[in-house]
């Protein structure tokens, strides 16, 4: 059983104790309270809003146990470390809710337990229960513990008022349940005319020792590592470890002894005035104890060599080790009780079978007479029943003919269809695809005037600038020009500079112009693209409409009018481009002139080829 068994069954109880209405659903808002308090105790972070993201999909209504398991699971028990947690805070928090709701007993009694007594008794009763839910605990378990608890108050049990009960035929198949068990204790049965107290220290030491894995506790002389004194030491092992405290309340831990499969227990001689003398040897030390007589140190030596075993067998407590063989041992005598049990049925039914047999041997003989006047009656209905049958599936294997052949037919005229639709399919897919091809050619032709219209506004700019440097030297040169004789003689070589630079920009400005003329002329094959491009698109969009709809028997063809207006392209302005101009020369204000009349004339044809085309709608 490991731990996450044992805390759903603690968890069953809390989430049981929350069902007031025993409808096996509990609200969300109670859920949200038991899931924190679980968070809490186990020591692992919570998520306030998990459980409505988690419950987002259901209704409104409280949620049953098969639906709380899956956020049980996956937001509490597999974040859970053990170690990192008591396990008892966690059956605490689950009695508690559980216990006001189903533990009441008779307060008056002189024979009640103390609550803290009752608490240890139903987690000794989910330790020895079933894996099985709602939790039992078979008549063997129940008897195993109250023999534990018995021995640990010296006393013999003594089970003659218990087997009425133990008889009884629903606690034989189903077991009984915890609040059976605790009124069962409170009602004296087995604990009259002891002392509460005793009764107490024995369901302590059953539950550490059953439910806390403790093998063995008790007093103890230990020799110092350091000082190689004796001092006497209060010893409780655990299958996975020897741990030593001051006193027998255990609350100042001296030293915790790791055992593995490399720890070994010998026996040493008297020596140091010490007797019954014993050693463990570990890896890296040798402790050596002293018990108080023979029979002490023979049974520590044994509890520890048990706790290495179980080590060694890769076991964690020892009493999950017995529930399980226990269990076996139980299910062998139940499979060896049912096998006998089908013997003895097996052994009536077969005296049973030989009774019926010679009953049934003498009834053969007086109807094998009657059979044989009647076998010949049957024998001559049988043939008649043979011939209508007969009759009647030659009629069914003609219809089956019949039906077949047009069935046939059927499937021919719809394959015949089915592969007319698939050649249209083709057919639009092609088209299809032409039509992709027809819009990216005028998609790049449309990129690419764009980059002309953009270099010829470079070079307009450029040609501006130049203009503008030409008539700021021209400017100086009348400067010049009006300066007196004698300073014409001193700014010669300068004139003649600025006459070398006005030559070189004007040379420049040509340059430009002849650049200028390139680009329109690329302007212009880029429109005529353009406009072919478009003239693509609505071929093949009218050729695309005329096959979206198939043509059916009886119905005419569309007419391309039709089609065209119903496939329209959207409409793209381009920028225009604005040139400022100077007053200059009469040659520069002519080509500005033929230059603007040439880019709104482009600009008009443009937008009598988008008014023609107009605007396409693409289905």
């Amino acid at each position: 059983m490991d731990l996450r068994s044992e805390l759903l069954k603690s968890i069953w109880y809390g989430f049981t104790a929350l069902d007031l209405e025993k409808s096996g659903k509990v609200s969300k808002s109670q859920l949200k309270v038991l899931s924190h308090n679980l968070c809490t105790v186990l020591c692992i972070p919570h998520d306030p809003v998990a459980l409505e993201e988690h419950f987002r999909d259901d209704d409104d209504g409280p949620v049953s146990s098969q639906g709380y398991m899956p956020y049980l699971n996956k937001y509490i028990l597999d974040k859970v470390v053990e170690g990192s947690f008591t396990k008892e805070n966690v059956d605490e928090l689950c009695w508690t809710l559980t216990a006001k709701k189903n533990y009441q007993p008779d307060r008056t009694s002189s024979t009640i337990l103390p609550e803290r007594d009752a608490f240890r008794l139903w987690c000794l009763f989910n330790f020895l229960s079933e894996d099985k839910y709602p939790l039992v605990m078979v008549p063997d378990e129940v008897e195993y513990l109250l023999k534990k608890i018995c021995m640990a108050m010296s006393i013999e049990f003594n089970c003659v008022e218990l087997e009425d009960f133990f008889s009884q035929d629903s606690v034989q198949q189903t077991g009984i349940t915890v609040w059976v068990f605790l009124e069962m204790m409170n009602s004296g049965k087995v604990t009259r005319g002891i002392d509460k107290s005793i009764i107490s220290m024995a369901i302590e030491e059953v539950y550490r020792e059953i439910v806390g894995d403790v093998l063995k506790e008790g007093y103890l002389w230990k020799k110092g590592q350091l000082r190689r004194n004796w001092k006497e030491r209060w010893f409780t092992l655990r299958p996975s470890n020897l741990a030593y405290y001051t006193g027998e309340d255990r609350k100042d831990c001296q030293g915790n002894i790791v055992l593995d499969g490399n720890c070994c227990v010998e026996v040493l001689p008297d020596r140091d005035g010490k007797r019954c003398m014993f050693c463990l040897k570990t890896l890296s030390k040798t402790y050596e104890m002293s018990a108080s007589d023979t029979k002490q140190r023979q049974e520590w030596t044994t509890a520890i060599q048990t706790a290495i075993r179980l080590h060694v067998e890769g076991k964690k407590s020892l009493h999950k080790d017995l529930k399980l063989k226990r269990r076996e041992q139980r299910e062998q005598r139940e499979k060896r009780r049912q096998a006998k049990e089908e013997e003895l049925q097996r052994l009536r039914a077969l005296q049973e079978e030989r009774e019926r047999k010679l009953a049934e041997l003498e009834l053969l003989k007086e109807a094998q007479k009657q059979a044989q006047v009647l076998l010949e009656q049957d024998e001559q209905r049988r043939r008649q029943q043979h011939e209508q049958l007969q009759r009647a599936l030659e009629v069914q294997l003609r219809e089956a003919e019949e039906a077949r052949v047009s069935m046939q037919a059927e499937m021919a005229l719809k394959e015949e269809e089915a592969e007319r639709q698939r050649k249209r399919i083709q057919e639009l897919e092609e088209m299809q695809k032409r039509l992709e091809e027809a819009l990216q050619q005028e998609i790049k032709a449309r990129l690419d005037e764009e980059a002309f219209r953009y270099a010829q506004a470079g070079l307009l700019a450029e040609e501006e600038e130049k203009m503008k440097a030409l008539m700021a030297l021209q400017e100086e040169q009348e400067e010049y020009i009006l300066k007196t004789q004698r300073e014409k003689q001193e700014l010669k070589q300068e004139m003649e500079a600025k006459s070398r630079s006005l030559e070189e920009a004007q040379r420049q400005l040509e340059e430009v112009r002849a650049n200028r003329h390139r680009v329109d002329q690329d302007v212009v094959a880029a429109q005529r693209k353009l406009r072919q491009a478009s003239t693509n698109v609505k071929h093949w969009n009218v050729q695309m409409n005329r096959l979206m709809r198939p043509i059916g028997p009886g119905e005419k063809r569309p007419s391309l009018g039709s089609s065209f207006s119903a496939f329209q392209i959207p409409t793209q302005r381009d920028p225009g481009l604005r040139l400022r101009r100077r007053s200059g020369s009469e040659d520069q204000d002519e080509e500005s002139k033929e230059n603007v009349d040439s880019r709104a004339g482009c600009d008009h044809e443009k937008r009598h080829s988008h008014a023609s085309n107009g605007d396409m709608d693409i289905p």
